[in-house]
């Protein structure tokens, strides 16, 4: 049993994102073929299908606030708040262009809300994987920073401010309360960061079949094209757009843009969350969920290959440039 466990551990991280992709397309396979099979109630139904994405995404919300540390800030601002706000930006002027000049129909089947949701919210397990191997202690440390990208809020102020989604005051402020409880949490104490730390990782398989419970198959093979379209876009339109605030404002040589140009598998759930605040968006959540977790696989893939070339033609703080060469290959 033992060796099974270490298997299927091993397949897990073989798979970009595999430890929400998985379970969502097992809770997708379920709902798709046999649906019935988690419908017979109580804590079965609450805990493993559609029905209890709500709760344990609440609680994945705290647990994550409780990872940003309040006095990391000061430190990475201008770097991280960079990447930040450059990540930010190019989501919400693609999404929002293609909203009013495609309408709710979107861009070759991608809608706003599957465009800001995806290129808005970047992977930071891979970011600080990639900044471990290129970078020094100010990018590693300006994932706290970029955490600020990690689920809804930014999606739902994009879609608010630009009129694209009916999205109060109120109900921003109670999608991000989980994440400020978490956040007063964990900079009150380190043991008590510590112990929410386990959630961001415990509760990820769980949020994905819950997600993966309310897709229905179908849904993705139509999907397919423009899942893999988002993940390309999020990757390099998002890069290029990164790229040149890095290095402009940044001042720097431009990896951790590539680093950044990824989709969170938490933004899987974005979609989603934004339709609970504004019902509107029910039918754009359904289509735009399958193709985020697309574009969450493409993007895991590209951007370490992009990181990777990007410092090894124009080296890093861990890899001069003369030395970028060899070293991005011994890496490889």
């Amino acid at each position: 049993m033992e060796e099974f466990s270490n298997k299927l551990l091993k397949i897990l991280g073989k798979v970009p994102a595999g430890i929400m992709i998985i379970p969502l397309v097992l809770g997708a396979l379920i709902n798709t073929f046999c649906p019935q099979i988690l419908q017979i109630g109580t804590y079965t139904t609450a805990t493993f299908t559609s029905a209890g994405t709500i709760a344990i995404t609440g609680v994945f919300f705290v647990c994550v606030g409780a990872q940003l540390q309040v006095r990391t800030i000061p430190k990475v601002i201008r770097r991280g708040g960079t990447l930040l706000f450059a990540k930010f930006a190019i989501g919400a002027l693609l999404g929002i262009a293609v909203g009013r000049f495609f309408g709710p129909d979107g861009f070759l089947g991608l809608s706003s809300l599957a465009i800001i949701s995806a290129v808005t919210n970047c992977n930071g397990g891979i970011f600080v994987s990639l900044m471990n191997i290129y970078g020094d202690e100010t990018d590693v440390a300006s994932v706290s920073l970029l955490s600020i990208n990690d689920g809804p809020f930014l999606t739902m102020v994009a879609m608010g401010t630009s009129g694209l989604a009916s999205i109060d005051l109120l109900s921003l402020l109670s999608t991000v309360l989980p994440i400020i409880i978490g956040m007063i949490l964990g900079n009150f104490s380190s043991k008590i960061r510590e112990f929410l730390d386990s959630g961001t990782k415990i509760l990820i398989p769980f949020i994905g079949f819950c997600l993966g419970g309310g897709i229905n198959l179908s849904n993705i093979v139509k999907s397919g094209f423009s899942g893999i379209l988002l993940g390309l876009i999020s990757a390099f339109v998002g890069g290029v757009f990164i790229l040149v605030f890095d290095k402009l404002i940044g001042g720097r040589p431009g990896y951790a843009a590539w680093a950044v140009s990824t989709t969170a598998g938490n933004a899987v759930l974005v979609p989603a969350s934004v339709a609970l605040v504004d019902p509107s968006l029910e039918t754009a959540a359904a289509i735009a969920t399958p193709q985020v977790a697309a574009a969450v696989v493409v993007t895991a893939i590209l951007a370490p290959i992009m990181t990777n070339f990007w410092a090894k033609k124009f080296g890093s703080p861990k890899f001069p440039k003369k030395e970028a060469v060899n070293a991005a290959v011994s890496t490889t």
